[in-house]
């Protein structure tokens, strides 16, 4: 049945207009919530309890619910719940979110009323939808759901809680809980949904890993070196790799002092690349060629965007200012990627300033005479680089923090991998 079929029908049952019960329906779908349930959320909504009566479906394994699974059933493990709002019909709305498991596997679960889910508790939930987020099945809990906590405990191969290290760490978490230091830390104010916002953000960091952050209630424990635990916090994709969010709904305790690694991730390019996105790692490889777009460049002075002929792509006719930027291509023998260096790391690798490029472009009266200096410099080169790599549809490139030639022995090196893949 089409949306706009279940709009007429629905509205013909209430006595309600079409279109404000489309309106409802495009909604709840927009929260991919399975029409079915859609349609009882809003008859309950109007006072009307026809059409949602059906009896209990039966007991389903997680392992065999798919996309394509009715309502069903389900007794398992509470593993994770976390709590965050989000804007439906105009208003805000409280929902829960985490992972359930039993003997057979697991599955993330949306509740959109407050069942008081701990982590560990057992229970049978009752007419739970299915829907997909992702490209996998999630279980959705309802006003129409029974959730019942069970006496004795079911024991499941998951690990019960949020607690993680950074490095392990995914979008998409729920519920989660680290203890961290704060890396680095600032207070903004942002366009946000309900227009200006002031927020934290910044680099929070363990003895495994570092990672961006934001605060969208700012917390005053978060400050510069503070060590911290965050309890209920959720994970989004952010430039291609995890951000950690802190919320109205998170506990912020300070805790014991926090080590952090002073060492990036050591990868390889494909492994780097094929993980989809590393806020802090380190590759070494040669670089290959420096890019167009290196050198001198010029930025829009209002948003920084690269400029071309005066013109910028959001601002129109603008002053430019000079800058300096490098894109080298790095090889590592498993893979390529563009470091990026800015104009601080570019001045390092130039062996000289801003000012002093701009002289040589003047004498002779060749702006690409600068990159053309780089590349002779670099390419050919063995280097370490250090920073965040991203991956998109252009491919994959790394923000450099650090850019130096590498002194690694070729011959150990090459022990160590052969170490590494040998039986």
């Amino acid at each position: 049945m089409s949306l706009d079929d279940a709009a007429e029908e629905l509205a013909s049952d209430l006595g309600a207009d079409k279109a404000e019960v489309k309106e409802k329906l495009e909604t709840l779908q927009s929260y991919s919530v399975p029409l079915d349930e859609a349609k009882g959320s809003i008859r309950r909504e109007f006072g009307d309890a026809g059409g949602g009566g059906a009896a209990t479906p039966s007991e389903t394994d997680v392992a065999e619910i798919d996309t394509e699974t009715g309502n069903v059933t389900v007794t398992a493990r509470v593993l994770t719940v976390g709590t965050r709002s989000i804007r439906y019909d105009g208003d805000e709305q409280v929902i829960y979110e985490g992972e359930l498991a039993d003997e057979t596997g697991a599955i993330s679960y949306t509740a959109w009323t407050d069942f008081s889910l701990s982590p560990g508790d057992t229970i049978t939930a009752g007419n739970a939808g299915v829907r997909e987020w992702e490209g996998d099945p999630e279980l959705n809990l309802s006003e129409s759901t029974t959730v019942t906590v069970q006496e004795e405990t079911l024991e499941v191969p998951d690990e019960v809680g949020g607690e993680r290290d950074l490095i392990d760490l995914q979008p998409g978490d729920r519920g989660r809980t680290v203890e961290v230091s704060v890396v680095e830390v600032e207070r903004k104010t942002i366009d946000g949904r309900d227009g200006e916002t002031e927020i934290k953000s910044g680099v929070l960091g363990d003895e495994t890993a570092r990672l961006p952050f934001t605060d969208w209630d700012p917390h005053d424990a978060i400050a510069a070196d503070a060590s911290v635990r965050l309890e209920d916090v959720h994970v989004r994709e952010f430039r291609g790799v995890p951000s950690v969010n802190v919320t109205e709904f998170s506990t912020v305790e300070p805790v014991a002092d926090v080590e952090v690694s002073e060492s990036a991730t050591r990868m390889s390019v494909r492994e780097a690349v094929d993980a989809g996105g590393v806020f802090d790692v380190e590759l070494v490889g040669n670089v290959l060629e420096v890019r167009d777009g290196s050198g001198l460049i010029q930025r829009c002075p209002e948003c920084g965007r690269v400029v071309q002929n005066d013109q910028c792509r959001n601002h129109g006719d603008v002053d430019p200012e000079d800058d300096l930027r490098v894109k080298a291509i790095l090889d590592d023998g498993t893979d390529t990627v563009t470091a990026i260096l800015d104009r601080e790391a570019t001045e390092a690798v130039y062996g000289g300033t801003l000012a002093e490029a701009l002289d040589q472009a003047r004498d002779a009266m060749d702006r690409d005479v600068v990159a053309e200096s780089i590349a002779a410099d670099v390419v050919g080169g063995e280097y370490r680089v250090r920073g965040a790599l991203s991956v998109d549809e252009y491919g994959a490139n790394l923000d450099c923090e650090a850019f130096e030639a590498a002194d690694d022995d070729p011959e150990a090196r090459a022990r160590e991998f052969l170490a590494e893949v040998e039986p």
